[in-house]
C-alpha cells in the first residue's frame, strides 16, 4: 500500500521522465546542434547578440533619412520628424499645435517595414490617419477663439432726437477652408506655416435700414416723426389716462391695418362691449399701427376732442387725417420711442 502511493506521487511530480530513452536522445541532439551553431557564429563566442537587420543606405521615410538604421531607430526618427508642430498664424499671432492635437496619427510600423524591404536610395511613403471629427472640433475651437459677433445698427435718443448708431461687422474663421488646409498638410507631412483664413460677418440690421423714427412725448401729448435728422411732422395726440397709462420705452410697429375692426380688449372697462366693424364711429378710426407693447397701438379716433389730453386706455390716438398721413409714411419695423416729456 505504501509503495503504490509513492508511485502515484512520483508520476505526478515527474511525469516527463516516463517518456524514456527516445526523449533523452532528442534532447541530446538539440544540445549538440546548438553547440555547433554557437561555434559557427563568432559573435556568439564573444557573447554578443545575433545580427539585427538594418535598412539599406540612402533609404528615407517621407524624406527622413533612415539608411543604416535598425527598425526601432527608424521608427523613433520617423515619429520625431512627424511630431514637429504645425504653425498657425494671423497678422499678430503664431500658434504651434501638435499633429496629435489635430487628430493625425502616422502609420510608422508599416513605413518601417517598407523601409527594411527597400533598396538603396529609395524613399518610402508614410501613411497618415487623420481623425476627421477631431480635426473638425479643433477648427471649431479656433473659430471660437477668434470669432467676433457683428453688432446691429441701432437707434437711441439724444434728448428727444433719435440718433442712429452704425452697424459693426463681425469676424469669423473660414472653417471649411482651414479644415481643408490642415487635412492636406497633415496628409503630406508638410509643416509650412498655415495662415488662418478669416471672413467678415454682416449684421442683420444696417443703418440704412432705418427710415423714419417716431417719438411720442407722453406728458405734452405730441407725436413727432423724424426722417434721419429732419423733423418730418409733429402731431397732437391723446395718450393714456392715469389708470391706463401709455407705456414708456422703446418699441417698434409690428403690424398695420387699414379700416380695422375694433375688438373689446380683456379689460374691465371693455366688459360687455361688442366688436365694431370698419366705418364711422369705429374707435380706431381708419388706420391702426400696432406696437410691440401688447395691446397698444397708434390709431385714428372719431373723438377729436380728446386730442391733447390723457384720455385713452393706453393707446395713442390721432385725428383721422393725421393717422392716415403717418400710416402712409411709416412701415412695419419703424422704431417708436415713448418718453415721459
Amino acid at each position: 500500500m505504501t509503495g503504490n502511493m509513492g508511485l502515484r506521487k512520483f508520476r505526478t511530480g515527474r511525469s516527463w521522465l516516463r517518456v524514456g530513452a527516445p526523449l533523452a536522445l532528442v534532447l541530446v541532439g538539440l544540445v549538440a546542434a546548438a553547440a555547433v551553431a554557437r561555434a559557427g557564429d563568432p559573435r556568439m563566442e564573444a557573447g554578443e547578440s545575433p545580427a539585427v537587420p538594418v535598412i539599406a543606405e540612402g533609404v528615407t521615410i517621407d524624406g527622413v533619412p533612415v539608411g543604416g538604421y535598425t527598425a526601432s531607430q527608424a521608427a523613433s526618427a520617423t515619429k520625431d520628424a512627424f511630431a514637429q508642430k504645425v504653425a498657425l498664424t494671423t497678422s499678430t499671432h503664431i500658434r504651434l499645435v501638435s499633429p496629435e492635437r489635430l487628430g493625425a496619427h502616422p502609420l510608422v510600423s508599416d513605413a518601417v517595414a517598407g523601409a527594411l524591404r527597400a533598396t538603396a536610395g529609395e524613399n518610402v511613403s508614410l501613411a497618415i490617419d487623420v481623425d476627421q471629427p477631431r480635426l473638425s472640433r479643433f477648427v471649431a475651437s479656433v473659430n471660437r477663439r477668434y470669432e467676433q459677433a457683428p453688432h446691429d445698427a441701432s437707434v437711441e435718443l439724444a434728448g428727444l432726437r433719435p440718433v442712429v448708431k452704425k452697424e459693426r461687422d463681425g469676424l469669423a474663421v473660414k472653417q471649411k477652408a482651414l479644415f481643408a488646409e490642415l487635412d492636406a498638410a497633415l496628409g503630406a507631412g508638410d509643416r509650412s506655416p498655415i495662415r488662418i483664413p478669416f471672413k467678415r460677418t454682416k449684421p442683420d440690421v444696417q443703418a440704412s435700414d432705418f427710415g423714419s423714427v417716431i417719438v411720442i412725448q407722453r406728458s405734452s401729448n405730441q407725436l413727432v416723426v423724424w426722417d434721419g435728422k429732419q423733423r418730418w411732422g409733429t402731431f397732437g395726440v391723446a395718450t393714456g389716462q392715469a389708470i391706463y397709462p401709455t407705456p414708456l420705452g422703446h418699441f417698434t410697429i409690428v403690424n398695420k391695418q387699414e379700416n380695422p375692426w375694433w375688438y373689446p380688449p380683456d379689460s374691465p372697462w371693455a366688459q360687455g362691449l361688442s366688436p365694431v366693424p370698419p366705418g364711422p364711429g369705429n374707435p380706431l378710426g381708419t388706420r391702426w399701427m400696432g406696437l410691440s407693447a401688447p395691446g397698444v397701438g397708434i390709431h385714428g379716433t372719431p373723438d377729436a376732442a380728446s386730442i391733447g389730453y390723457s384720455a385713452s386706455h393706453g393707446c395713442i390716438r390721432m385725428r383721422i387725417p393725421d393717422a392716415e398721413r403717418v400710416f402712409g409714411h411709416v412701415s412695419v419695423g419703424t422704431p417708436v420711442f415713448i418718453v415721459p416729456a
